[in-house]
């Protein structure tokens, strides 16, 4: 079951714009838009790690992809038969 979502995407998304592009401290950006500064905060470093910004931060594309390799590692793997 998928974690509830405590805030809309388009209030996130804001948040991220906002937060990237006025200059200001995150923790200010999130006080302004009642978001807590920790949650905005990991939102401003997924977008940047999307864009390239964060080097040793995966994107959501290389996430994806480790989870799907981490799922086929524990599937049980058969011989083939001779």
């Amino acid at each position: 079951m998928p974690a509830l979502r405590k805030y809309p995407d388009e209030l996130c998304e804001r948040a991220v714009c906002e937060g990237r592009t006025s200059g200001r401290p995150v923790a200010h950006v999130a006080w302004d838009l009642g978001v807590h500064k920790e949650a905005l905060l990991q939102w401003v470093r997924e977008a940047e790690a999307e864009q390239g910004g964060w080097p040793d931060l995966l994107s959501t594309a290389e996430k994806q992809e480790l989870a799907r390799l981490r799922k086929e590692l524990d599937q049980p793997r058969t011989r083939p038969t001779r």
